[in-house]
């Protein structure tokens, strides 16, 4: 398995926007992101800092995607 790369919050909203989830809504720091297929994640968008490899992984899980394949959206 490649490495996580080191992605900040809106880095990750971008490219799970070029894959085809939305953002529902947002409440505070936080996007409520949804795909048509029914796949949903919660992304934090906290300025000027980096989303840890664990919660990436989690984002991952939820979104159903792999490594390289969020590698090649950004």
């Amino acid at each position: 398995m490649p490495r996580l790369p080191r992605l900040r919050g809106r880095e990750v909203v971008a490219a799970l926007q070029r894959v085809g989830f939305v953002v529902l809504r947002v409440k505070g720091s936080h996007h409520f992101m949804h795909h048509p297929d029914g796949r949903r994640t919660v992304v934090p968008v906290h300025a000027g800092e980096t989303i840890g490899p664990g919660l990436l992984n989690k984002i991952l899980k939820d979104t159903e995607l792999e490594t390289e394949e969020l590698t090649r959206q950004l």
